[in-house]
């Protein structure tokens, strides 16, 4: 059989991405049965399992990883539905549209600190009731870290809400989708039973796999769970940290056999779900209830998803410029700028480190994702870069560690560097793919016509056409590179310090004020490069102007009318000319 050379331009994507994660997943089995030569361990055993079973609270944890992981799901779900289905079609979407890129470059511990910061006994929520209830303390209440891991799910769903929103809508945009709603209208439905009736089922299988994403994350959420979680006992995905960070290196096994527990529970629970997916699978017809709730509970949540997002991101702000804040004042007592003069020093060497770090790793990522997307045939093979995000990140981040360190990878940053490919490549791969599939084959077929290759087709015609979908994918995978806690400190064992790693170290500190200087910077970064993304291609001006006009000039007239956006759409080609017999 006959190789085609454009199949292996999918090769770097598939190497940097399935090698390192299936070396991490063998990194975590392997111990888990006793087998760790680094350590001595070279026979098999089940020392570890009973190890685990033995472990006090251990039901009580993985069902606190259970509760959050899959509530937190099932909740962001049904508000990133509901918000889809009352804002399809309507002004609202479009704002919506444009506030997504904010919510999403947000990273999680800084989501995390937000939250805490609102809800917490002492939080801003307790402030302003305090004047109505009488309050003069922060009321005995566990609003955070509470031990049925509530406010855990809570944030969790507000902040995977977005993520999913996200999907639903870049899902949304196929063809003939809105001449089906309108036909279901003409039929008597409302608008928003006309979504679940016909677009829902239709957008469900685009669905699948970015909600199987959020669920891994959610059993495995460990920089959220430590700010918010129970601590007695923790979920389980904290013990892992635990154990796999502890001095006794035989502790190491039973993380790894915990870990691997894990892995099962989340494999169990989406095996379950398709097998109720293939129940349900059947035309169903709204009732009333249905449409009444939905509606409700869209039009709340579309404001109360920003709004905590935003009243996080202002708290944050607010208490690193505090010079005191007591319970009850709304307000700080004035301005200060003592804690950004005492955590500067620090924390400007590793903002411009957490900066490099997501630099470098989007510049390793992007140009194998976008080879990947220029291979033909790209739906089978490809379709494995998304098990990164299938797969919780502490079943195989710690045998990725192993790894590193046996290629004495670990204590060079290019060793992280690649570590975060692992993670930024799929989201990358995730934003560009529906942008790419929908580029008119037509433009690719002008350019050959007139003598270009495949490189200058994909440097004169694609990348022109699909600037703002690449920018936008590039931020993306920059705030994720940013975002990065686990990973980081796994690989980099403490020795590359980011703003993720010192922002959970300061929160075990308790100061507020550092605590918020740490997270705005966190936050600071993903935000700049969102605004870069969406900013650049308008600054351009008359340079994107004139590389239409060239790109045109080179495409010949039937391409002289497609513009910067992400959906290129030409008129209909004209009939060929008849041939004369």
């Amino acid at each position: 059989m006959r190789l085609e050379p454009g199949r292996l331009l999918a090769t770097p994507a598939l190497v940097l991405v399935l090698g390192p994660t299936a070396a991490g997943l063998a990194g975590t089995v392997l111990p888990a049965f006793g087998w760790l030569p680094a350590i001595g361990r070279e026979d098999l055993s089940l020392d570890p399992w009973r190890e685990l079973w033995a472990t006090p609270g251990l039901g009580r944890a993985v069902l606190l990883s259970l509760s959050s992981g899959l509530g937190s799901t099932l909740l962001a779900l049904a508000l990133a539905l509901a918000i889809a289905a009352v804002l399809h079609g309507r002004p609202g979407e479009r704002r919506w549209r444009a506030l997504l890129p904010v919510l999403l470059a947000v990273p999680h511990a800084a989501a995390a600190v937000g939250f805490a910061f609102l809800v917490a006994p002492s939080g801003f929520l307790a402030r302003l009731a305090a004047p109505l209830l009488g309050l003069e303390r922060p009321p005995d209440l566990a609003t955070v870290q509470d031990p049925w891991a509530l406010s855990l799910t809570l944030a969790l769903a507000l902040r995977e809400a977005p993520f999913l929103l996200f999907v639903i809508l870049a899902a949304a945009d196929r063809p003939g989708l809105d001449h089906r709603l309108a036909a279901a209208r003409s039929l008597g439905r409302s608008r928003v039973a006309a979504w679940l009736e016909v677009a829902l089922p239709a957008l469900w299988p685009s669905l699948r796999l970015p909600v199987v994403a959020v669920l891994a994350y959610g059993l495995s959420a460990v920089d959220m769970a430590l700010v918010l979680g129970p601590t007695a006992p923790p979920p389980l995905a904290v013990l892992v940290l635990r154990w796999m960070m502890d001095p006794d290196l035989d502790r190491r096994l039973v993380g790894s056999a915990a870990a691997l527990l894990l892995l099962g529970l989340t494999l169990a629970i989406v095996l379950l779900g398709r097998v109720i997916e293939t129940a349900l699978r059947r035309p169903f017809r709204a009732p009333p209830t249905l449409v009444i709730a939905t509606t409700a509970c869209g039009r709340a949540a579309a404001g109360i998803v920003p709004a905590v997002a935003l009243a996080g991101l202002g708290l944050l702000t607010a208490w690193s410029f505090a010079a005191s804040w007591r319970f009850p004042a709304i307000v700080p007592t004035g301005p200060d700028l003592a804690a950004w003069r005492a955590a500067l020093p620090l924390l400007g060497e590793v903002t411009i480190a957490t900066a490099l770090l997501g630099l470098a790793s989007l510049a390793v990522a992007l140009p194998a994702t976008i080879a990947a997307l220029e291979a033909p045939g790209r739906g089978r093979a490809t379709a494995l870069l998304w098990l990164p995000l299938l797969v919780p990140q502490v079943g195989f981040v710690f045998g990725l560690q192993v790894l590193f360190v046996r290629l004495d990878l670990a204590e060079h940053a290019a060793g992280l560097v690649l570590a975060h490919v692992v993670m930024v490549l799929p989201y990358l791969w995730l934003v560009l793919r529906g942008p790419w599939t929908r580029l008119d084959g037509r433009l690719r077929a002008a350019a050959r016509c007139l003598g270009a290759g495949p490189l200058g087709t994909l440097w004169r015609v694609v990348l022109p056409v699909l600037l703002r979908p690449i920018l936008a994918a590039a931020a993306i995978g920059f705030a994720v590179s940013v975002a990065q806690y686990l990973l980081t400190l796994a690989v980099g064992g403490g020795r590359f310090p980011t703003l993720a790693t010192e922002t959970m170290a300061l929160v075990a500190g308790g100061d507020r004020r550092r605590i918020g200087v740490a997270a705005v910077l966190l936050v600071l970064l993903p935000l700049v490069a969102t605004a870069l993304a969406i900013l650049l291609p308008e600054r351009l001006g008359r340079r994107g102007r004139v590389e239409r006009v060239r790109t045109a000039q080179f495409l010949g007239s039937g391409a002289k009318r497609f513009s910067m956006s992400s959906s290129v759409k030409l008129s209909p080609a004209p009939p060929p000319p008849s041939t004369p017999s």
